[in-house]
């Protein structure tokens, strides 16, 4: 017998679900809030919900407006999703059909409001379910988009279509993949194509929403579409809808990547679409237009093509870098806000920047993505990025701090940086007209503008720009005293961009009249009394910072005074960049941040926030972050500030690992931050690098919970970025405190080894684990110098790990020659059981050690190789020549180096000659078909 709802149980639930929606009767809110948080358990509680949300009229047993009504289906949609997002697997069946019943008479309903719930329901279920396990809906949906029947009402059309777009973005991939022989994504493209002809905008325009999903990616499917997908974008290139031109424009951005063969023959029409688009009234298509010119300029070689359009579209860029009326009224013009305290949702998250990968010459490999491009697009705008079922919500945001978002503006002097980086001086040519009658403009918006083109042409135009720097450069250090804020804040960008000339001036009275002026500027305006010039100016000293290096020397005294004021002054948003100025300032003068003279100014006011800032503010990622460079910097000048250092990172690890847990096993616990973890890791990292061995194997001994326990479970975390830095701290811990790490090695090593399983990574994972790849391999070549026999056990799987990766097309160098160190490195001490295996990988090995730069790593893991090859010769004779090819180069590069380890295996490469002129008839012969200038430096260096 069908289901049926009870009067009773229905009108209560109603009633709940209106109350808790009541923000003028708390009371009753927080009562039904309660009462539906025990209906969860009820085995019937998603049948009521379905019922509700496909019931357009209120039942009989609850009389209701319309208006009334409609939030009650609206509150049941997000229960009802909620319930399926948190507990899908514990729905009876009987549940599950009733609520994909309800779901396409939701997609029909009149309120637009409705069928994009019922969209969002259709798509968790698909997330949660998989597409084979509903496998009538996308047929059904199909049919309803395109009105198959000629009976479907267009709200159902448009309700259909949406949902759509919205299982395109969150499953992309699930639909490109091959089940059973059949992808659906060859089915379903033509289909979107198709509906792009819709009577209806709304269709049009979330069909090539749908169809955006794959524009970016290089699919069968897209590849047999391309040319009716471009007779359809052109045909509606003039579409009345904007929404369906700002598609259009999207697509044409994401085809300059994946085909820009399709788009070269059309390239004088396209630009001159372009240009019209971005001349409209309407900011959010003018924004897609231009991001064409962005993403065209940032091709290889189709920037070539606009060459002769070029004269048209700049004077287009520059008119878009002048500030809207809009925005002008958003940033609330000149106002002096240093004492006001900055609001919650003005601090907006912030990521861990500094993510550490282990190179294979020994450095550590930042990727810091600092602020020094003033117009760059968050990383996190990318929709590529997205995971399935993750929905991206930054379109939807509110009225935004213009300073703060993605806008025309910002994207037309992005694209003109790009410009100017193809073309070079002429762009500066064109824009000179416009610099000389804007830069000093009696209207702020024009001069702001001015110096935001000259900041754009910086780096592409900069031999041009020269010789007008002189005249520049003291024009723009006085407009740092400017009237507007928002003129001083892209004034301190523009001088950081030109910082590198200035600091590279040969005369040092030159110096000191354009790069102390410049230096000295931007240090006052982080004292500005506007809150977003300090804040641009940190920026800007940064930038600086990392620019000058070592040349900022001679003025680290009175740089470090100028941040002990701004740690005094700033407010909570501010002190997230002034913690990137030290650390930046740490990282490029490094020991002499150790003078006490500096150290002793610096070191108490981080310890002075170290100890204000709590375990679970957002701030401890950038002040971990900071301490991290500046530990290293100090080396073992840091040891006063260890110990607490050290067990406060261990506890917050265990805190966050806890709570990580904990909501594991309970859906509705919310996961820690990562970064808590990442940051707590590298700074454990830095702290053991930095300090004696023996005083940071005191700290690693001391440390509860047990150090390496902990190290464990971060390496096991779902999360690439805490692998990769705990994975980092692994190497770190066996280059620095061996002795500690060592009685856990034979727990910890099956864990790295089942880490590099390749096989065991999904298609869509391959790329992001890479990170984490690298550092395991790099770690498990430290611990195989230091392991030595004992590391015999695991050698097989070791070596299987790392053949795999090597002979892996996918895999990034820099991973590769990670892999190989660590492979040549396992035959140091076990050579008898890597030989057997030595004709599997010694083409490969080689291939990737010609990459790799002389260093140490090099040495030993050469050294191993060596020992293998002295093992089992034969194995050697399709690259023996490559191999003594090899030798003669790496010689030459280390021939003066009189450390012992280059020493060690110059005997080890002359014991392995000797091998090969004894088993070798004619072996002078054989020599002689060497590449003559390798040959040469073989008889240079060795006996033959």
């Amino acid at each position: 017998m069908a289901w049926q709802p009870s009067t009773e149980n229905l009108k209560t639930l109603a009633q709940c679900l209106k109350d808790s929606l009541s923000a003028f009767n708390k009371p009753a809110q927080k009562q039904a809030e309660i009462m539906l948080n025990q209906a969860k358990a009820s085995p019937d509680i998603n049948n009521y919900l379905a019922f509700i949300v496909s019931s357009s009229e209120p039942p009989q047993v609850f009389p209701a407006t319309p208006a009334d009504w409609h939030l009650v289906r609206c509150a049941a949609a997000l229960m009802l999703k909620n319930n399926i997002k948190n507990n899908y697997n514990k729905i009876p069946e009987q549940s599950l059909a009733l609520v994909k019943m309800a779901v396409p008479m939701g997609l029909q309903d009149k309120n637009s409001q409705i069928r994009s719930h019922a969209g969002t329901l259709a798509t968790e279920l698909i997330n949660k379910g998989g597409i084979y396990g509903w496998p009538e809906f996308l047929p059904e949906l199909l049919k309803m988009l395109t009105n198959e029947s000629g009976q479907v009402t267009p709200e159902a059309q448009e309700g259909a279509m949406a949902a759509m777009a919205k299982i395109c973005e969150d499953n992309a991939k699930m639909l490109e993949r091959e089940q059973n022989g059949q992808r659906p994504i060859n089915f379903l493209l033509p289909k979107l194509i198709q509906a792009t002809r819709s009577q209806l905008p709304k269709v049009r325009a979330n069909a090539l929403t749908a169809i955006n999903v794959f524009t970016p990616r290089k699919s069968q499917a897209m590849l047999n579409s391309i040319d009716d997908l471009l007779q359809h974008l052109f045909a509606l290139a003039e579409d009345p809808s904007i929404d369906v031109r700002k598609q259009v424009c999207r697509a044409f951005v994401n085809l300059v990547e994946t085909r820009p063969d399709k788009l070269l023959p059309h390239m004088e029409g396209l630009a001159k679409y372009i240009i019209s688009q971005q001349k409209g009234d309407d900011e959010d298509l003018a924004t897609e237009a231009a991001e064409f010119w962005l993403t065209i300029g940032e091709h290889d070689t189709l920037w070539q093509a606009l060459e002769p359009y070029i004269g048209d579209i700049i004077p287009v860029l520059l008119e878009c870098m002048v500030y809207s009326p809009e925005d002008i009224a958003l940033l609330g013009g000149a106002s002096d806000d240093e004492d006001e305290e900055d609001k919650e949702e003005d601090i907006k998250p912030q990521f861990a920047k500094k993510k550490l990968t282990r190179a294979a010459n020994g450095s550590t490999a930042a990727d810091m993505a600092k602020n020094e491009n003033g117009f760059e697009k968050a990383a996190t705008m990318d929709e590529d990025d997205l995971e399935d079922g993750e929905i991206d919500d930054s379109e939807s945001e509110g009225d935004e701090d213009p300073a703060a978002k993605w806008t025309l503006r910002k994207c037309s002097a992005a694209a003109l940086d790009t410009f100017a980086r193809d073309f070079g001086g002429p762009m500066f040519t064109a824009i000179l007209p416009y610099l000389q009658s804007n830069l000093k403009h009696s209207d702020w918006a024009y001069r702001e503008a001015a110096v935001l083109a000259l900041g754009a042409v910086s780096e592409g135009c900069l031999n041009v720009v020269v010789p007008h720097l002189p005249e520049l450069v003291p024009y723009l250090v006085s407009l740092l005293d400017d009237e507007e804020p928002v003129v001083r804040q892209i004034t301190c960008w523009t001088l950081s961009r030109y910082s590198e000339w200035a600091v590279s001036l040969a005369d040092p009275a030159e110096k000191e009249r354009y790069f102390l002026p410049m230096m000295d500027g931007i240090l006052k305006k982080m004292l500005d009394r506007n809150k977003n010039v300090q804040e641009a100016a940190a920026s800007a000293m940064a930038n600086l910072e990392e620019k000058a290096g070592k040349a900022l020397e001679p003025y680290c005294g009175p740089i470090i005074q100028q941040y002990i004021r701004c740690f005094a002054k700033y407010k909570d948003k501010n002190m997230w960049v002034l913690y990137d100025c030290v650390q930046t300032l740490a990282e490029h003068i490094g020991p002499v941040l150790a003078r006490p003279e500096l150290s002793n100014q610096l070191m108490p006011v981080l310890i002075d926030r170290w100890q204000k800032v709590g375990d679970e503010s957002r701030e401890l990622f950038p002040l971990l972050e900071c301490l991290s460079y500046v530990a290293m910097a100090l080396g073992d000048a840091f040891t006063p500030y260890a110990e607490p250092i050290f067990a406060r990172c261990i506890r917050v690890i265990h805190q966050n690992l806890e709570q990580s847990m904990k909501a594991r096993a309970d859906p509705e616990l919310d996961q820690p931050d990562e970064d808590f973890l990442v940051t707590s890791l590298d700074l454990l990292s830095s702290i053991i690098q930095a300090l004696d061995d023996d005083k940071a194997s005191k700290l690693v001994a001391n440390a509860q919970p047990t150090f390496f326990e902990l190290m464990v479970l971060c390496m096991g975390d779902q999360s690439d970025a805490i692998q990769q830095s705990a994975y980092a701290l692994l190497g770190d811990c066996a280059k620095y405190v061996f002795e500690q790490l060592k009685p856990f090695l034979p727990s910890i090593l099956p864990v790295v080894i089942k880490r590099l399983d390749m096989d065991t990574l999904l298609d869509e994972e391959v790329d992001n684990s890479f990170s984490v790849v690298n550092n395991a391999c790099w770690s498990v070549g430290e611990i195989a110098l230091q392991y030595k026999t004992e590391m015999a056990p695991f050698v097989p799987q070791l070596l299987q790990r790392c053949v795999d990766i090597l002979s892996n097309p996918r895999v990034p160098g820099g991973v590769s020659e990670n892999a190989a160190i660590a492979l040549g490195r396992l035959g140091l001490d076990n050579a008898d059981l890597v030989a057997p295996h030595l004709g599997s990988f010694a083409e490969e090995f080689l291939d990737t050690m010609d990459d790799v730069d002389s260093s140490e790593e090099k040495a030993t893991a050469l050294h191993g190789f060596t020992q293998i090859v002295t093992h089992n010769p034969q194995a050697m004779e399709s690259v023996l020549l490559h191999y003594f090819s090899t030798i003669a180069n790496y010689q030459e590069d280390v021939h003066n180096l009189q450390k012992p380890v280059f020493q060690g295996l110059h005997g080890a490469f002359q014991n392995v000659i000797n091998v090969y002129k004894q088993i070798i008839p004619g072996f002078a012969n054989f020599l002689g078909q060497m590449e003559p200038k390798d040959l040469e430096l073989l008889q240079r260096y060795f006996a033959l």
